[in-house]
């Protein structure tokens, strides 16, 4: 199944955008193969940020290899917002005048990502392997930074304190990849479980790097509620990021977001939350509202905490909640692939998200 849809909509940290997002749904012959997508988008949004995005989740050889990987090419701005989740005060604690955007601080930068991982069935369902991995930031502008007078920004302080560059910086690692995938469909679970464990080693190989270990912690599970109608659905979507040694530059700590299909964290913007660690929590239930399966509805939660090594503020002490509804449109049968629309509420926050493909 090959579609073609033009990208038109709001999200908090593009403002409007268009454009277009091309999506290969395929299997091969043999009966018990499962799904594989692949995705190219193209966007431009009146923010003036161009982004290019490759995402692949491919199984081969009769489920024996799976590839995951995401590419990004990206002329970008985006606010910074500080370290940690306690950026936004409790309710008890804060002016009534506050306002996330209080908080942000405009740069613009260039961004390009590789990652690609290449796993191989050791077991049924039960996958091992590893993959390269390249962050490359460059002509970063700290908008907000002025030194002569005193106007110092997140960016900029962390820069300092860690010693890396505040206008460029590289990152290239390898890694080692464990994957367990019993899902019916990826592309619209409505049975099975997903867990993947990466351990990423950054090596110095280039000047402005320093070595550090990065640890990535995902799982999924999707519960059928009723055994009359399989379409009642609860979904569960964990995942943690941890710099486990060493540092890494500003724009690469773990943040809310920036997972491989930009999906975590409705109801609040792309980077508002960053840290040292983050652990990331989602539930959604999912509900026909049609019998023809033509549309389909969902309510969902979620929570997001992150750490800040500097200021010693540990994962878990401050915990954002979400919550949100959405609608789910059919645009294609046999791979039950949907257009989908959430919009969701967050402390101080809310958003508005149109995507083709479920969240998780």
């Amino acid at each position: 199944f090959f579609l073609v849809i033009p990208a038109i909509g709001s999200q908090p940290a593009t403002g409007f955008f268009f454009g277009a997002v091309a999506q290969y749904t395929f299997k091969g012959k043999q009966e018990s193969d499962k799904y594989s997508v692949a995705n190219l988008g193209i966007i431009y949004t009146l923010k003036k940020q161009w982004m290019i995005n490759v995402k692949n989740n491919i199984l081969l050889k009769n489920n024996r290899i799976f590839l995951s990987g995401d590419y990004r090419l990206y002329i970008f701005s985006q606010p910074n917002y500080g370290l940690g989740t306690d950026i936004i005060p409790p309710h008890r604690d804060r002016d009534p005048g506050f306002s996330i955007d209080s908080l942000a601080q405009a740069m613009d930068y260039n961004y390009f990502k590789f990652h690609q991982t290449a796993s191989f069935e050791i077991k049924k369902n039960f996958y091992a392997g590893g993959g390269i991995n390249i962050d490359w930031y460059t002509n970063i502008k700290d908008k907000e930074l002025d030194i002569d007078n005193g106007n110092l920004t997140y960016h900029y302080n962390y820069s300092q304190e860690h010693g890396f560059d505040t206008l460029e910086y590289f990152l290239t690692g390898v890694s080692l990849n464990l994957v367990y995938d019993s899902r019916d469909n990826q592309v619209n679970s409505s049975r099975g479980w997903f867990a993947n464990i990466n351990y990423r080693f950054n090596p110095v190989l280039f000047h402005n790097q320093k070595y550090s270990n990065v640890l990535y912690a995902e799982y999924r599970n999707f519960i059928p509620v009723s055994k009359k109608n399989d379409r009642y659905i609860l979904g569960i979507w964990a995942y943690g990021q941890f710099i486990t040694r060493g540092t890494v530059p500003y724009l690469n700590l773990p943040a809310i977001g920036w997972d491989q299909r930009s999906r975590s964290g409705e109801g609040y913007t792309q980077g508002l939350f960053r840290g040292n660690g983050l652990v990331y929590l989602s539930t959604e239930f999912r509900f026909p509202i049609t019998c023809n399966q033509m549309l389909s509805g969902t309510v969902f939660t979620n929570f997001v905490t992150a750490s800040n090594a500097d200021t010693n503020t540990a994962l878990f002490h401050s915990i954002q909640p979400a919550a949100g509804v959405g609608l789910r449109l059919l645009i294609d049968k046999k791979t039950r692939t949907n257009f989908v629309a959430d919009y969701a509420w967050g402390n101080n926050s809310k958003g508005f998200y149109l995507n083709a493909g479920e969240v998780f």
